[in-house]
């Protein structure tokens, strides 16, 4: 290829454009003629003739036949933490005030002086902290769908949720600490607290119940699988998978080599007749992450009480009652089982296991210290609520109509998170003139009501492969409640202690030399301490609800024009999984607390896993449920009552929304 310089190129774009303008003026006598601007009766008739253009059929749009209407909104919302404002306690509003201590230490002891001058020592206090959250999330997925060319109406009794709602509230209500309500001060913290501590106090008392396990103790260590000790907690990835897709290729990926080319072969194209339905595979996940490193000291000095409760409760619920017709007997049913797990593992780590201040001894002791001052409580409160109530109950009537079918009516997804991490200020000393109240609380609930009816209609076979699962569920409840501070790290208050708080709320700020001589500040220069003249409250709540309603009504039918007995068949309507997953890790203190009042401790694990029945589904022929609500589809169909049981609470119509139906014909 030639290339021209820069001469050359503008020669030939200019003889480009000369010539241009001389094709216009050749052209320009032709098209004046067809200029806008040209008057119309100056257009000969023969352009434009006269026609008439009639249609006597009304064109309308594509009709399947369906008829369906959109209940009201679907709304569930009975649980008081669903609705209204949350009022979270008043957050203590603190008075910080800084005292320093005496400067006749030497400097070759305390490094912050030198030449006999001093440097002014600031420390910075912690404030009240306090997080009140509340997660909820419904979802309505309710679907309609009829397939396969049957002409057949399948309209049996909506399923009504009010039976599962019913159950929850007395699954949360009868469990070991009931529904706490949110507190509104921290005098309702305390109270909270110590309800809490009589009510799995009660739990000793009496036997547990059945299905339950209960197990009590100043310290629980290790890890607990319905109600078992093992050494190592199952892992969820080994029951569930999160991925859509496993990485197994298919065999249209095989068929071209990863490419994404597809080739075909040559001849007529083959069509599976194929018949697979998934009106289970929902997933609800509620996951929280509470790390509470907000403030501790080497040495505590409680003058009040010291009161600290840790506890774990798990509660799995599921009624999995099916009713499947005989027609289908010879399918192959679904291997795998329905799954209840509760784990709860506490575990608690001493900073003093590692030697502490031993080390340092002879090193001598502080000579000054610094003070920073709360005047009132200091409020350290985490307090997470997450529900999800999920409604799946699908209403469907299949048949094969020689090619490939696929009706999804479930596979929904719905997840709640939250993570807080807390991390403030670490002292030598904390001095508390009142009291300190510790509860590290995890309350989780799964409940699952998975009611199937499977019925054929008269006349239904098959000669072809068919397949059907109705359980696989999976609930799953996992708690990890990890402490930072020994559980015999407490010891009575020494006098010397109580001296210094004593003139701490009198207005002093001396340190008896009691004090300075503990052999938990050995080798340290000088001390940072923070005085609260009123309470510490430190509570860290969780609380994990998920609600799934997934009982599925289907109805197998013929073609009604050419049936296809030799179609594969695949039904899934379980597959569920509920899954809550907590862990609080709480820093209760570096070292040594001395208490003047009682100290209270207490760890309570409760796990229970419950199956319950539905004995008048299992009671009832299948097929005599379908055939009963099976009629030739027609243009009378009544359309579906909003206010029928099932369909929630009804609402404006004009804000309701349009519910997930299948309006459409696969196939």
């Amino acid at each position: 290829m030639t290339t021209m310089d820069t001469i050359t190129q503008e020669i030939a774009h200019f003889i480009g454009l000369f010539h241009t303008n001389v094709e216009d003026a050749r052209l320009r006598e032709a098209y004046n003629d067809f200029s806008l601007y040209t008057p119309e009766q100056a257009v000969p008739q023969s352009i434009a003739p006269q026609s008439h253009f009639e249609a006597p059929y009304d064109l309308i749009d594509f009709d399947p036949s369906l008829v369906y209407k959109a209940p009201a909104s679907f709304t569930p919302i009975w649980h008081p933490h669903f609705v209204g404002r949350y009022d979270h306690p008043i957050i203590p509003q603190v008075e910080i005030r800084m005292h320093h201590g005496p400067h006749e230490m030497p400097h070759h002891v305390h490094p912050f002086y030198f030449g006999g001058n001093s440097l002014t020592w600031q420390i910075e206090p912690p404030g009240s902290v306090a997080n009140f959250i509340v997660q909820a999330a419904s979802l309505s997925d309710n679907d309609s769908f009829g397939v396969g060319g049957h002409g057949l109406r399948f309209d049996p009794t909506p399923i009504d949720n009010r039976e599962l709602l019913n159950t929850a509230e007395q699954v949360i209500s009868d469990s070991p600490i009931g529904h706490l309500d949110m507190p509104t001060s921290t005098a309702d913290l305390i109270d909270i607290i110590k309800t809490v501590a009589d009510q799995l106090e009660a739990l000793s008392a009496d036997p547990a119940p059945e299905g339950a396990f209960v197990h009590q103790s100043t310290t629980i260590d290790g890890i607990y699988v319905n109600g078992l000790l093992v050494d190592e907690a199952p892992k969820l990835e080994d029951y569930h998978s999160f991925k859509e897709d496993d990485g197994a290729g298919s065999d249209d990926d095989a068929a071209d080599g990863g490419s994404g080319v597809k080739v075909f072969a040559e001849g007529p194209v083959q069509v599976e007749a194929s018949v697979e339905l998934i009106g289970g595979n929902n997933t609800v996940v509620n996951d929280a992450v509470l790390k509470n490193i907000w403030t501790a000291a080497t040495v505590t000095a409680v003058v009040g009480d010291h009161f600290e409760i840790n506890a774990v409760i798990q509660v799995n619920v599921l009624q999995d009652t099916d009713a499947i017709t005989s027609a289908i007997s010879h399918w192959t049913g679904g291997d795998a089982p329905d799954e209840m797990f509760n784990i709860a593992n506490f575990h608690r780590v001493d900073p003093l296991q590692d030697g502490g201040a031993s080390e340092h001894a002879g090193s001598g002791y502080p000579g000054s210290w610094a003070v920073t001052e709360i005047h009132g409580d200091l409020l350290i409160a985490n307090w997470l609520e997450q529900y999800i109530f999920m409604s799946d109950n699908d209403v469907g009537i299949l048949s094969s109509a020689g090619a490939t079918t696929r009706v999804i009516g479930g596979d929904n997804t719905s997840v709640n998170q939250t993570s807080i991490y807390e991390l403030g200020h670490s002292y030598d000393l904390i001095i508390i003139g009142g009291s300190l109240y510790d509860a590290n609380i995890i309350h989780q609930t799964n409940i699952l009501f998975d009611n199937d009816v499977v019925g054929a209609v008269t006349g239904f076979g098959t000669t072809g492969e068919g397949s059907i699962s109705t359980a696989g569920n999976l609930l799953w409840n996992q708690a990890h409640i990890y402490n930072i501070g020994g559980a015999d790290r407490f010891s009575a208050l020494p006098s010397a202690y109580l001296d210094a708080a004593n003139d701490f709320a009198g207005g002093g700020r001396d340190l008896p030399h009691g004090v300075l001589t503990d052999s938990a500040f050995a080798g340290m220069a000088g001390l940072r301490v923070l005085y609260i003249s009123g309470d510490l409250l430190n509570i860290q709540y969780i609380s994990q609800t998920n609600i799934v309603g997934d009982s599925d009504q289907i109805a197998l039918a013929m073609n009604a024009i050419n049936p296809h007995a030799d179609a594969t068949w695949s039904i899934s309507t379980g597959g569920n999984a509920l899954i809550n997953n907590a862990a609080i890790a709480d820093l209760d203190s570096l070292g040594h607390t001395y208490v003047g009042g009682e100290q209270y401790s207490q760890e309570t694990l409760y796990q229970s896993g419950l199956i319950s029945s539905h004995p008048e589904l299992a009671a009832q022929d299948p097929n005599a449920l379908v055939n009963e609500a099976v009629a030739f589809l027609d243009d009378s169909t009544s359309h579906t009552n909003p206010d029928e049981p099932g369909y929630g609470v009804p609402v404006d119509h004009d804000g309701h929304y349009q519910n997930d139906g299948l309006q459409h014909v696969l196939g």
